[in-house]
């Protein structure tokens, strides 16, 4: 009997440490995304080029540009993976951008992109939106 209770307490650890890593995994392609927006109202640009893919550096490092001189903040930031297909995953987002030039904030509305994330060199990049 106490055999038994072991083999049942080692099933469940191994389930639980299995089920914790798949929970974890689905995490990263929008950790990726929230950690660019960041970087991006927080006008890091040597951060911006290690959160996106190579292909996109250019485009990410123009965006960068329209927020240099405005104080920018993120606001109810949630952002979560539509779709996902081997290393290439899709993710939406929620909150907004609230951009302040000479005392008047204007809102970017996060839910209108969905974006484009794909594993590069072992990690989740931002690789552009649509």
């Amino acid at each position: 009997m106490q055999q038994r209770s072991i083999l049942m307490i080692l099933a469940a650890l191994f389930l639980l440490v299995v089920l914790t890593g798949c929970a974890s995994g689905g995490d990263a392609a929008p950790n990726a995304v929230e950690a660019y927006l960041e970087a991006l109202v927080a006008e890091d640009g040597d951060r911006i080029a290690n959160l996106v893919c190579a292909d996109w550096e250019q485009d990410a490092m123009l965006e960068l540009d329209s927020f240099m001189g405005v104080s920018a903040r993120l606001e109810e930031m949630s952002c979560t993976q539509s779709s996902l297909d081997g290393d290439n995953a899709q993710v939406v987002c929620s909150g907004a951008i609230v951009a302040s030039y000479n005392n008047e904030d204007r809102q970017m509305a996060l839910d209108t992109r969905t974006y484009d994330v794909l594993k590069e060199g072992g990690e989740w990049r931002v690789c552009g939106y649509h």
